[in-house]
C-alpha cells in the first residue's frame, strides 16, 4: 500500500497562494494589491526593488555594500532587509501568501526545490545565460527546475575535518592526509577518534559533526560516501535502506556508541557544535568553510588549527551547502529584480561576495583564479577540493520540492536512532516511509 500522503509546506504555499488568486478574482474592483503584486517597502515603483538576506555579519554586510553599489550605478533604490535564517522562510511563505514578499530574497539549496515548484520564483533563465555558461553543471542543477533557471547559484559551501594538531600529536596520530588521495578510509578515521577520544580531558570529546538545526541533510555526505543515495535516479521513491545506507548508519551511529562526540551534538540540537571546538573541548570538528572569518576572531593565537579532507568510504562525497539569490514572480518590478540577480551573480560582484565571507564561488572562471580571501586562505584549497567530490545525483537529492520537509524527517528519525534505541533498519525503513510520502508530492519532476 503506498504511503499517505502529507500535507506539508509545500501544499500550504501552493495551496494558500490558489486561494488567494481566487479572492483576488472576486474582489477585482477593490483591491488592487490582490491582482498585480505591491511590495511593501516598494510601493509598486519602478525604480525601488526590496531585497531580504540573512548570514554572518560579514555577509550582510558585504550584501549592504553590493547594494549600495548597485543602486549607485543604477540610479535606483535597494530596500535591504536582514532578517535570521531562522525565520527567513516563515517571512516569505507569509508575503507570498499576502503579496508582501521580498522582490529578491536569499534561499539555501535545500529549500530552492519548494519555492521553484510551485511557480514563486521568476524564470530567469535568459538574463543569466551569461552565468549558466560559466557554472559548473552540478552547481547549476540546484537552481533549476524544470529545465528553467530560477535564481542565481550565488555561492558554495561545504564541509571539511577541521582539527588540532597539538591534540592529534599528543594523542600519538601521526601525519594527518596533505592530499585528497590520502584522505582517511572511515576505519583509519575511527582509530584516530578513538586515540583522541582517549587521551582527552573528561569534558572533552574526539570531535563533532555539523548535523544540527536545520543541518541534518549533512549526514547525506556519509550515505554518498558509502556508494548510496536518498533517491532513486528519477527521484520518485527512496532507496536509501541498502547496504550502503546500512553500513552508512551504523557507522555514524558508532559515534555515539563509541562516545567519540559528545551526546549533545546530535542532530536535533539546537545549536552547532563550532563553539565546543572553539573553547578547546573538541580535537577535531566537521566545519563549513564560513566557519573560517569566526574562528579567526575567537580562536585567535590560543591554539594552532589546520584542515584536512573528510574521510573516504566507496567514494569521497561532501554536501551542497550554500545559498542562491531569487526572485519573485510576481514582484511589482521584475525587470529591475532580475537586473539586481543578474548583478549579484556577475563575475566582480560574486568575487567581492566569496572574498569578504570566505566562501566559493560557483562560477568555474573565478574558481580558477586564486582568490584574496579576507582570512584563512590557506584553509581554502581543501574545501574547494571537497567541492569538487559533489556529483550531479547527490545535488539532485537535496533539491528536490519537498527536501525541506524530508530534511526535518531525517532528523527526527536520526536523533531516535543515535540517541535512541531505534535500529539502524527500523529508522531507514521509517526515513524510507516518509522520503516516499514526500515524494508523491514531486509531481515525479526531477529538477
Amino acid at each position: 500500500m503506498p504511503p499517505t500522503p502529507r500535507i506539508g509546506r509545500r501544499t500550504v504555499v501552493r495551496g494558500g497562494l490558489a486561494a488567494g488568486a481566487a479572492m483576488g478574482a472576486v474582489s477585482l474592483s477593490g483591491c488592487a494589491g490582490l491582482t498585480r503584486r505591491v511590495s511593501s517597502t516598494s510601493s509598486g515603483s519602478t525604480d525601488r526593488v526590496t531585497m531580504q538576506v540573512y548570514g554572518t555579519d560579514v555577509e550582510t554586510k558585504v550584501y549592504a555594500r553590493l547594494a549600495e553599489q548597485f543602486s549607485s550605478e543604477r540610479g535606483v533604490t535597494v530596500d535591504l532587509t536582514v532578517v535570521p535564517f531562522a525565520d527567513f522562510a516563515t517571512g516569505v511563505d507569509a508575503g507570498l501568501l499576502s503579496g508582501t514578499a521580498p522582490d529578491v530574497f536569499r534561499v539555501d539549496y535545500p529549500t530552492m526545490g519548494l519555492y521553484a515548484s510551485t511557480d514563486q520564483l521568476l524564470d530567469v533563465t535568459d538574463p543569466l545565460e551569461e552565468l549558466a555558461g560559466d557554472v559548473r553543471p552540478s552547481l547549476l542543477r540546484a537552481v533549476t527546475y524544470g529545465k528553467r533557471l530560477y535564481g542565481v547559484p550565488q555561492h558554495v559551501d561545504t564541509s571539511a575535518l577541521v582539527y588540532r594538531p597539538d591534540v592529534l600529536r599528543d594523542a600519538g596520530v601521526g601525519a594527518v592526509p596533505d592530499r585528497p588521495e590520502d584522505a582517511w578510509s572511515w576505519e583509519e578515521f575511527g582509530d584516530v577518534a578513538s586515540k583522541v577520544r582517549d587521551a582527552s580531558p573528561e569534558d572533552g570529546s574526539a570531535f563533532a559533526v555539523n548535523w544540527q538545526a536545520a543541518g541534518a541533510f549533512r549526514w547525506l555526505t556519509w550515505l554518498f560516501m558509502a556508494g548510496g543515495h536518498l533517491y532513486d535516479e528519477k527521484l520518485e521513491k527512496a532507496v536509501l535502506d541498502d547496504d550502503a545506507g546500512v553500513r552508512a548508519l551504523e557507522f555514524t551511529r558508532s559515534f555515539f556508541d563509541n562516545e567519540w562526540v559528545p551526546r549533545s551534538t546530535s542532530t536535533k540540537s539546537p545549536t552547532y557544535p563550532d563553539a565546543q571546538f572553539t573553547a578547546g573541548r573538541l580535537g577535531m570538528l566537521f566545519a563549513g568553510n564560513f566557519l573560517v572569518p569566526a574562528f579567526a576572531d575567537t580562536i585567535g593565537d590560543r591554539f594552532e588549527y589546520a584542515v584536512t579532507y573528510q574521510p573516504r568510504d566507496e567514494r569521497r562525497a561532501s554536501e551542497l551547502g550554500g545559498n542562491a539569490i531569487v526572485a519573485t514572480r510576481d514582484s511589482g518590478n521584475p525587470e529591475l529584480a532580475a537586473e539586481l540577480l543578474v548583478y549579484l551573480g556577475s563575475s566582480d560582484a560574486m568575487k567581492q561576495f566569496c572574498e569578504a565571507s570566505v566562501l566559493l564561488p560557483t562560477r568555474e572562471s573565478l574558481a580558477a583564479q586564486d582568490l584574496d580571501f579576507a582570512v584563512g586562505g590557506d584553509l581554502m584549497g581543501v574545501y574547494a577540493d571537497q567541492v569538487s567530490t559533489i556529483e550531479d545525483r547527490d545535488v539532485a537529492d537535496v533539491t528536490t520540492p519537498t527536501f525541506a520537509e524530508v530534511n526535518v524527517d531525517l532528523a527526527n528519525e536520526l536523533e531516535s536512532c543515535f540517541l535512541g534505541d531505534s535500529s539502524p533498519q527500523d529508522t531507514l525503513g521509517a526515513i524510507a516511509d516518509k522520503v516516499d510520502a514526500a515524494a508523491l508530492l514531486n509531481d515525479g519532476a526531477a529538477p
